[in-house]
């Protein structure tokens, strides 16, 4: 590596910045670019039907301003573009936009694959960074003022065909390259476009001013903005658009402060697909809005199937750490992460009121998560995560000592299959360790009976293969089993310290699960638990399990 190749980026000359105080408290208009943009970033391009198909899905998600091609550029692109127009598939509050270069048969191109649509953006660019001017146009700054000119006047001379017919034309022009271009050649080139389209406050025009290339952080961006929006001409004419990517990790910033910075339009994409790094992610802008109260104007409530039908489309894949989609953003395998979120969850679903959990920014129920993806098991997991998983996906509710028990127990048979578990798997385990212990007493057969308070029960107990009939007698049907135990089985002395049941289902075929937890003579504690249909038998078969767990 050599850095002394590079050179920083000089800063933008701009006195009292205003920008850095400023809160966002209303939502952006925004455009999808998907179509476009990141189309044109895939492997292999979208069809007419994929298109199509993802068309829809961004009007069901409330984008109003959609750029659907570059119909200049191929005939599947024109073609996709007649298809919109001609089956009638763009409701009236939507806005389709096309890009087009500033070249005349390109223009001409465009404006006739727009013909009989409702309402359409003409958005014409031209590059204009120093590196552009240079090594790819050969071309002085006039001569680049004169293409976008012309770009602009060939245009001008076209929309009447639109107008005519009844569509509403809205103008757009880019700086390519905006954000590595001279910001008062910016503002000269973008006001040459102006004279020509003489935009009004009734009838504006959308200046775009991309961060093409990350080539600084996002403060310079917002610098850049903050700039254009004080010094250029007739600014309360303009919509003032962003349209950043991704290439120093920083387009969510680069935007958000942009916004800051006076911008009201964003261009972008869904989960980022673009070129490079990506485009704007749309949906993490939009979301970052929503988790402090603002509407972002935007429906994500059907992440998944939103998820499915990009995959499905783009061919592309939802990283499981993209913030608010990816598969694994909303999960906890850290025990302390998954005991806090446990609380918070809990406390919530109590008392309502505003969204304070922890280590979630969101309510997963908001774009159609569950709370079961949020709590994952693996070897870093602690006893809050099983605990969660088990109850809600069984209906488990182990008292908190015994949390403490199964906790480490269920850690060390995950650590050693080196993986993460399901939920499914962790009942099992706990199925073993408690229900399933049969050594070295299972129970047989159990009666009991209670007169003036005093229970006697007999019972027989199969013990290292031979059938043993026990006695005992107590306040309780348990008390008379513990006494049995230790009276006739040979069990050590023991009491019970802790004592509850819980109902696994409902109906006349209802489970019932008890758990015990037992003191020997030395000390010691442990838990038991055992089911049945017959609570009297739950609780009886969960003292058999802790004294075979404490005896094993």
């Amino acid at each position: 590596m050599s850095p002394n190749k590079y050179r920083p980026f000089p800063p933008i000359p701009i006195q009292n910045r205003q920008w850095p105080s400023r809160t966002l408290s209303a939502a952006p208009i925004w455009c999808s670019v998907d179509l476009r943009d990141g189309n044109q970033a895939l492997a292999v391009p979208m069809n007419v039907s994929q298109k199509l198909e993802m068309f829809d899905s961004l009007v069901k998600c409330g984008f109003k301003e959609i750029e659907v091609g570059f119909p200049s550029a191929s005939n599947t692109e024109f073609s996709f573009n007649r298809r919109l127009i001609e089956d009638n598939r763009i409701p009236d509050d939507v806005t389709i936009q096309c890009l087009v270069q500033a070249r005349e048969h390109l223009i001409e191109r465009t404006v006739e694959s727009l013909m009989g649509a409702k309402s359409v953006i003409i958005h014409m660019y031209n590059s204009t960074s120093p590196a552009q001017r240079k090594h790819v146009f050969n071309m002085t700054k006039e001569q680049i003022i004169e293409v976008a000119i012309q770009g602009a006047n060939w245009i001008k001379e076209r929309i009447h065909r639109l107008e005519d017919t009844g569509t509403r034309v809205m103008l757009q022009y880019s700086p390519e390259s905006f954000s590595a271009t001279e910001v008062e050649f910016a503002k000269e080139v973008s006001e040459a476009v102006m004279d020509v389209w003489q935009p009004t406050v009734e009838r504006k025009m959308i200046l775009n001013l991309p961060d093409t290339v990350e080539v600084a952080g996002p403060n310079v961006y917002a610098d850049q903005i903050e700039w254009i929006c004080s010094h250029i001409r007739n600014r309360e004419a303009l919509l003032i658009s962003l349209h950043t990517h991704n290439d120093r990790g920083t387009g969510t910033a680069a935007t958000e402060l942009g916004l800051l910075a006076g911008a009201d339009r964003v261009e972008g994409t869904l989960f980022g697909n673009g070129e490079r790094t990506g485009n704007l992610d749309i949906v993490q802008t939009a979301m970052n809005l929503y988790m402090h109260g603002i509407d972002p104007k935007l429906n994500f409530s059907d992440m998944n199937g939103l998820i499915g039908m990009y995959e499905r489309c783009t061919g592309m894949t939802v990283p499981p750490r993209q913030p608010y989609a990816g598969e694994l953003v909303f999960t906890a395998f850290s025990g302390s992460h998954q005991d806090a979120i446990k609380k918070g969850l809990a406390n919530y679903e109590k008392t309502g009121g505003s969204w304070d959990v922890p280590y979630l920014t969101i309510d997963p129920h908001d774009i159609g998560r569950k709370y079961q993806e949020v709590i994952r098991v693996n070897s870093q997991s602690g006893k809050g995560g099983v605990a969660y998983l088990l109850e809600s996906e069984f209906g488990i509710e182990m008292p908190k000592d015994m949390q403490r028990e199964f906790g480490p127990i269920a850690n060390d048979l995950v650590d050693a299959l080196g993986r993460e578990v399901t939920a499914a798997e962790l009942k099992a385990m706990f199925w073993k360790e408690y229900i399933e212990r049969t050594s070295p007493y299972s129970l047989h057969h159990f009666h009991a009976d209670g007169v003036d308070g005093v229970f006697r029960c007999r019972s027989s107990l199969v013990i290292s293969g031979k059938e043993v009939g026990v006695a005992g007698e107590g306040n309780g049907p348990i008390a008379a089993f513990v006494q049995a135990l230790v009276q006739d089985a040979g069990a050590p002395a023991f009491e019970v310290s802790s004592y509850r049941e819980q109902s696994l289902s409902s109906g006349t075929e209802a489970s019932a699960l008890a758990f015990i937890q037992i003191k020997l003579a030395d000390g010691r504690v442990c838990w038991g638990a055992g089911t049945d249909t017959n609570i009297e038998l739950a609780s009886i078969k969960a003292v058999v399990s802790a004294i075979n767990r404490a005896t094993a």
